[in-house]
């Protein structure tokens, strides 16, 4: 499999963008997102790659950061949804905008990008909780302080989830220190 791909610009009409690899041109396909931070023709570029075989096409699917392709492929495990809406919903959303949106459940947020509807969005929701979200800073749980991040990792690193840590983080004071945090979750939960 190609995971992923280092060449010069040769071609770029969007979605699609022609890399020459010592000669060889790849046409990849990107999210809106990786196509605007793209250097110039003729400039070399790292993408990574997500391939797709099928019977009739051997496709490429281009990524700059890690995230968008991880993304990318939680999104392509669901049922129903092939990779070019994939990179319609990453087109249409930053990685951390598609986390937010899961993690509070805003299915009107999904149905802004094109191509996506009601129960798309629903099943996108359902598919996605729990899979995007809990890694990016800021997008789980409403952390106000360092503190109450540390709690928040603290409860995780002992094995409840985000939720659980997230509602006993409500219950604190909300000028409690870490260690007495801790504690006081530990009670709630406990």
């Amino acid at each position: 499999m190609i995971g992923r791909l280092t060449g010069l610009i040769a071609e770029k009409s969007p979605p699609l963008v022609l890399i020459d690899v010592q000669g060889v041109g790849y046409e990849v396909d990107v999210p809106m997102s990786t196509f605007y931070n793209l250097p110039g023709l003729g400039e070399k570029v790292t993408l990574l790659v997500h391939q797709v075989v099928r019977e009739d096409a051997n496709l490429l699917y281009g990524f700059l950061t890690a995230e968008e392709r991880a993304t990318f492929r939680e999104v392509v495990k669901i049922s129903g949804i092939g990779p070019r809406t994939a990179l319609s919903i990453l087109s249409g959303l930053s990685v951390s905008d598609l986390a937010g949106a899961v993690t509070r459940q805003e299915g009107a947020r999904l149905q802004k990008v094109p191509g996506i509807g009601k129960k798309t969005a629903e099943r996108l929701l359902l598919e996605l909780k729990g899979k995007l979200g809990a890694e990016l800073p800021g997008v789980g749980a409403s952390v106000a302080s360092d503190a109450q991040a540390d709690i928040v990792q603290a409860l995780m690193a002992l094995g409840y989830n985000e939720k659980d840590a997230a509602a006993a983080l409500k219950k604190l004071p909300p000028d409690v220190g870490v260690s007495e945090g801790i504690k006081l979750a530990l009670k709630s939960l406990g």
